[in-house]
């Protein structure tokens, strides 16, 4: 049975592959491998939450929540090439495909860490890339003007909610978080429990069994 891609350090074989993301702005070849996450093709609910999401933030700070080997991050990148931009993942493997992703693609202003699941807290990163620095303790801290993220529903709830609580967290007063999730795996308890949470959510797409939504800090 294939290893779970929330695995920190996946024992897979490596077997190198690359998938394309084909987006009406962006076209990109990653390169990806076993033990990440949907290492054949762009996930569609990553295709979804790309085409239905606006424009980020010009400036400022950006995330992607569950980064895999990059598709989301640099995205963000592209479309917004003034702003820093962070992804996370507790996948030592994805990350490192990440950073290399990053510097096929000359978007040199991502940043890219390996973070503990619920903690976001940065773990050993291991040898980086010159051109893709590890980013510093503070700027995992935010805040986030903007947060994207195809979350690992399957990990469970508990694992789900807690990182949730730590990254939306750190967005900013201002800032918007985008989460894709399949209508069958959640996204209306996912909804739900976002509202009880006191945060401000609405479903802003839906297509192709998923789920967009947007999350903002409620008012008080």
């Amino acid at each position: 049975m294939a290893q779970h891609y929330f695995d920190p350090d996946p024992d897979s074989a490596s077997r190198p592959s690359t998938a394309d993301l084909v987006l009406p702005d962006v076209h990109m070849r990653l390169y990806t491998d076993r033990g990440v996450f949907s290492p054949e093709k762009v996930d569609l609910g990553t295709r979804v939450l790309l085409e239905s999401v606006p424009a980020p933030p010009a400036d400022g700070r950006l995330l992607d929540l569950g980064c895999g080997y990059g598709p989301i991050a640099l995205t963000m990148a592209s479309r917004a090439p003034r702003a820093q931009v962070l992804g996370v993942d507790v996948n030592a493997r994805a990350v490192a495909l990440a950073r290399h992703n990053a510097v096929e693609h000359g978007l040199d202003h991502t940043r890219f860490a390996v973070v503990a699941p619920e903690a976001g807290l940065a773990l050993e990163q291991g040898p980086l890339p010159e051109a893709v620095p590890e980013p510093t303790a503070e700027e995992l801290q935010g805040p986030f003007d903007a947060l994207w993220s195809n979350p690992p529903i399957r990990v469970g709830k508990a694992v789900l909610h807690g990182m949730l609580r730590t990254w939306l967290g750190r967005l900013s007063e201002e800032g918007t978080a985008y989460l894709v999730v399949q209508r069958h795996l959640g996204a209306d308890s996912l909804h739900k429990w976002l509202t009880e949470q006191a945060w401000h959510v609405e479903r802003t797409a839906s297509r192709a069994g998923y789920r967009v939504l947007a999350v903002r800090h409620g008012t008080s």
